[in-house]
């Protein structure tokens, strides 16, 4: 028995394993061997020595287990504690102790998962990438789900350039997990450029050595730039010399692996020309020379892009060039910055390393070019937009230097790029799924005003860039409409009445679109609606109405139902208007949720006025209604408001219940008045 149990003790995996097979081995045969047992016979009482001995040692095995229990918690305390020391000197950069702390717990406790994870990744920083796969290999024997072993498995396979053990690594931890899309598509994305770099050097080399003129000319010309002190002039034409040899994406990995973009640190009159605020006709000839060769060598090569924008001197310079007041280097930075900003990597590159808190108000101050340099300025903006870091970075300045700029650039619309102000304008209605943006434009008195101007100026001038600034206004307005708050409420009143003047536009676009403002600003103010009915906005909408078109539709119904809640008037005007009901009848048969809803809501709101509900009794509006009421629409207001038009159809008119009697709807009704006598 003492063999066994010093055996089961063993920290040989081996003699251990034989120990155990060996007492499993003795427990089967004592339980199960009648044969083997010895019985002896006194008095007639059969007495079973074997079962003694059995009794004794599984005894001991209890003994054993409780004692190893006990051990494994002590282990387990000690070995958390030397994980906590290990992780304290790793947050230090002090990888080698980390390790040591690490190799110490696990000889505490070998199946601590962490402690294999987190020397691996202490491993990683000392560029031991072998040892880092082993500890991970380890981490999943004692967790095969364990993503952080899988992550820094891809990551060392990645340095060690094992690409498809690499994403083999990160794909298996989007199995386990759903949710790392976003990093595992960085890290696929990481891996793939990684071995795209390594062929295209590879490529590059292979040209180098069998003697390629161009391949060496890039060599030569780098070279020469090297040379110190010389004139400003002689390194501009060495430049461009430079430029014109980059053809394809053999010269841009040459460029890259000679060192190409240290020529702003290593030599002091090229980066004094550069990085200089105020700049001679040499320097500014010499920047832009500069930013034609990153084109050239960063144009569709992602690693040369992260070079350069990793570059300090380029870093800081870039939104120090978009704001020189120098076109033509505004113009070449803008068109560097094109390269970055078209891409998914590249506008992650942007948002990664630089700051772009002020980006949007330098951007936006190119509305005032008349060149090629606003239209380049907002697509860059355009496609930072689809960026929500971008926007997030946005809302820094937003309040303090954004709305300030963009207001003035709408009360001057006459005098800037207007096709450029159009998007500017469209560019800011996106910012608006921002939350925090959308609150901020919505609250700002001086950005309403200003949109309010831009309106009033249309009906003065019908120039087709200016009709793009309003259709974009309109639809700024509609976005901050979104937000409720008491600058808003007053200017309900004013905005209202500009959008009735836009119904008489020719632009089908800028119709439909007052018609959308005037859906979501007239809930602010009871003012407003009265307003508006004065000024006839019934039967304008009747007439929108009828002649089709579901977005129209969509607000137009939604303006009747705002006014038709409250006020007395509208619902007489609508009656009027709608002989018998035909649009909203019509209306109530369309396959938008949305518009059934507004449509159902108007009519029961107008079955007050007299002799409205006996107009409809030679109608299917019964049928229709009680299709609704007990229909399995999404959104339970189709339902509600069916209903309730249904229950006020009946009150008012009594005549529809035959109709409705034949229709087997009377439990339906029945329902319904739950809703008719709770408004």
């Amino acid at each position: 028995l003492a063999s066994l149990v010093q055996g089961l003790n063993s920290t040989d995996p081996a003699v251990k394993e034989k120990t155990v097979a060996e007492t499993e081995k003795r427990l089967h045969d004592q339980e199960t061997s009648k044969e083997e047992e010895s019985k002896t016979t006194v008095n007639r009482t059969v007495i079973n020595t074997r079962a003694s001995v059995r009794d004794g040692f599984l005894a001991i095995l209890e003994k054993d287990a409780k004692e190893r229990a006990k051990r494994r918690k002590r282990n387990e305390h000690l070995a958390n504690a030397l994980k906590e020391k290990g992780n304290d000197a790793f947050r230090k950069g002090d990888y080698v102790v980390a390790i040591q702390r690490y190799t110490e717990g696990l000889e505490k406790l070998k199946d601590k998962q962490e402690l294999y994870t987190n020397r691996a990744q202490a491993y990683l920083k000392m560029h031991q990438y072998e040892k880092a796969i082993g500890d991970c290999e380890w981490a999943l024997k004692c967790n095969e789900k364990c993503i952080k072993a899988y992550f820094l498995m891809g990551k060392a396979h990645l340095a060690l350039k094992h690409y498809s053990e690499s994403r083999q690594c990160f794909e298996k931890i989007l199995q386990i997990d759903t949710q790392k899309e976003s990093l595992i598509k960085d890290c696929m994305n990481e891996a793939n450029l990684e071995e795209k770099r390594m062929k295209d050097e590879e490529r590059a080399m292979k040209e180098v050595q069998s003697g390629k003129l161009a391949a060496l000319s890039i060599k030569e010309l780098l070279q020469k730039l090297d040379r110190p002190d010389q004139n400003i002039l002689y390194y501009t034409g060495g430049i461009r010399l430079l430029t014109g040899a980059v053809k394809d994406r053999t010269e841009q990995t040459l460029f890259r692996t000679n060192n190409g973009f240290s020529i702003l640190k290593d030599n002091e009159i090229v980066r004094r020309g550069f990085c200089g605020e105020r700049k001679n006709t040499a320097e500014v000839d010499l920047s832009v020379s500069l930013l034609f060769l990153w084109q050239a060598v960063c144009a569709g090569n992602e690693e040369n892009q992260r070079l350069l924008l990793t570059h300090p001197d380029v870093n800081a310079q870039l939104p120090k060039l978009l704001s020189s007041g120098v076109s033509e280097i505004q113009k070449e930075t803008l068109a560097l910055i094109s390269l970055y900003s078209e891409n998914e990597n590249g506008r992650r590159l942007l948002i990664r390393h630089q700051d772009l808190t002020k980006w949007l108000q330098i951007l936006m101050t190119f509305v005032n070019s008349t060149d090629a340099r606003a239209s380049s300025a907002m697509n860059i903006l355009s496609d930072l937009t689809e960026e929500e870091r971008f926007k997030t970075q946005c809302r820094v300045t937003l309040s303090t230097d954004v709305l300030p700029l963009f207001a003035q650039l709408l009360t001057s619309a006459k005098l800037v790029n207007q096709a450029a102000l159009a998007r500017c304008i469209g560019i800011m209605g996106n910012l608006c799924a921002d939350v925090v943006i959308r609150m901020q434009m919505a609250e700002c008195k001086e950005c309403w005003q200003a949109c309010l101007k831009l309106v009033d100026e249309c009906f003065d001038v019908s120039v087709p860039k200016y009709q793009e600034c309003l259709f974009a206004v309109l639809g700024l307005m509609m976005n901050l409409l979104l937000e409720s708050n008491v600058i808003i409420q007053y200017f309900a009143v004013d905005i209202s009445g500009r959008c009735m003047s836009l119904l008489r536009d020719k632009d089908g676009r800028i119709v439909t679109r007052a018609i959308g403002v005037l859906s979501r600003i007239l809930p602010a103010s009871s003012s407003a609606v009265e307003e508006v009915v004065k000024g006839g906005v019934v039967k304008k909408m009747i007439k929108f109405l009828k002649a089709g078109g579901q977005i129209t539709s969509n607000y137009g119904i939604k303006t009747l139902s705002i006014c038709t809640r409250t006020n007395r008037q509208a619902q007489e005007d609508l009656v009027k208007s709608d002989k018998r009901f035909s649009v909203l009848l019509k209306l109530l048969d369309s396959e938008n949720e949305m518009i059934v809803g507004n449509a159902a809501f108007c009519l029961g709101q107008c079955l007050v006025v007299p002799g409205a509900a006996t107009s409809l009794l030679n109608s299917n509006v019964v049928m229709i209604l009680l299709k609704h009421a007990g229909g399995d629409a999404t959104r339970t207001l189709v339902q509600e408001n069916a209903a309730i038009a249904l229950g006020k159809l009946c009150v008012a008119e009594p005549r529809h219940i035959f109709q409705l009697r034949k229709l087997n709807g009377l439990a339906i009704l029945n329902s319904a008045m739950k809703y008719v006598h709770s408004i």
